[in-house]
């Protein structure tokens, strides 16, 4: 019993997943058309980019990002390198994969400079980048490939979509680092940075061009929308096999599961005919709120895949989940990630992260909501 309440507590949200799916499954029993309904594309589509990120932190690619980190002497200069790392990469890489990569760094980097009172700040700015960059690119996070996917627009317009708000985030995150060392903007790092970037082993050269080339695949395989990604996805499974076979059980399965439960979840609503009727005529015209609110209580990843059969503008209800998670944890994956790794190198601390975070981004949040309801109102 012990081991299922910590699993519980561990996986929450798979948790809800997974009583949201069986509840569902109550109200509308399954059925050939049920499984057919369940959006595999996405599902396969996430497992290819799972699986080459994690070869991608196993084989530390990102080392020369980190060696660059190593050189910065001015508390600004590298606070705004690790903000705008994390809010640039995770365009490519998903911003859950971006925090993993830089927070620890952060913690690392300013530790060892006895600057530890700035992790906590900073970590939460890295978090509004990794939430903010990602909204760019239709792959920069699991909402918005699901949307794309799921839209039919082109890639190019989909980005020129996102971009005017991405461009006010970004203004908005230079401005929260200066404040922040508005007392000392000449501040210094006082450490060595040598060690931080760690090595490359020359005996992992050709798994890293094998991940490298893989992941350029994966990219291709998303912006052409070829019908045959599930071919791709053997393919990419089948080079990982025979490059490391050990990183196929490395692969976020947990997220994988997640989505597919609540996949099943949104498609049972769907098919219930007072259901899907309250949703329509309540969601529609209303998309930005309502992804904000439900976002809050399920996350914003189940929240899309909720919501969409019931939204007419697709861009309002994009804006409103990639905005959803500068409110609370909760509304962000990427936020839950990223209290998990603060939470185990500073033990009791959970409750002063909580404050810290839920300040600074609903701070965050009150300067781009209203711009961004503003721009949605233009659909997608």
């Amino acid at each position: 019993m012990k081991k299922i309440l910590g699993l519980i507590k561990k996986e929450l949200m798979l948790t809800i997943a997974v009583l949201a799916a069986l509840i569902s499954l109550l109200i509308t029993p399954p059925s050939e058309k049920l499984l057919s309904a369940i959006d595999w594309h996405t599902l396969g589509t996430l497992f290819m980019m799972l699986t080459v990120l994690e070869g991608f932190k196993k084989e530390n690619i990102f080392r020369p990002v980190l060696r660059l980190a190593g050189k910065i002497r001015s508390m600004v200069g590298l606070s705004m390198f690790l903000v705008f790392s994390v809010f640039f990469s995770s365009m490519f890489v998903t911003n859950d994969i971006s925090l993993i990569i830089f927070v620890p760094l952060t913690i690392i980097l300013f530790r060892a400079g006895k600057k530890e009172s700035y992790i906590l700040p900073v970590i939460t700015m890295e978090n509004i980048a990794a939430i903010r960059g990602s909204m760019l690119t239709p792959f920069g996070s699991p909402q918005n490939l699901f949307i794309f996917g799921q839209s039919g627009v082109s890639a190019w317009q989909f980005i020129l979509y996102m971009l005017p708000i991405w461009l006010i985030s970004g203004g908005f995150l230079v401005v929260f680092v200066l404040f922040l060392f508005r007392k000392n903007i000449r501040e210094k790092t006082d450490v060595s940075h040598d060690d931080v970037a760690g090595t490359w082993q020359k005996e992992g050269k050709v798994r890293r061009i094998a991940y490298l080339c893989m992941f350029v695949f994966v990219l291709v395989t998303i912006l052409s929308r070829t019908e045959y990604w599930w071919i791709a996805a053997i393919c990419v499974a089948a080079a990982v096999l025979i490059t490391d076979r050990k990183i196929l059980l490395k692969t976020d399965y947990v997220l994988l599961l997640t989505f597919l439960c609540f996949f099943v979840f949104s498609s049972s609503i769907a098919a219930n005919q007072q259901i899907s009727g309250f949703l329509s005529s309540a969601v529609a015209h209303h998309e930005y709120v309502w992804s904000i609110l439900l976002s809050q209580l399920i996350s914003n990843v189940p929240a899309s895949i909720v919501l969409y059969p019931f939204a007419e503008n697709k861009g309002a209800l994009l804006y409103g989940l990639d905005s959803a998670g500068l409110c609370f944890l909760i509304g962000s994956l990427a936020s839950v990630i990223n209290y998990r790794i603060y939470v185990r190198e500073y033990p009791g601390k959970g409750k002063k992260f909580l404050l810290v975070f839920t300040g600074i981004s609903l701070l965050f949040f009150a300067f781009v909501a209203i711009p961004g309801y503003f721009i949605s109102l233009n659909p997608l």
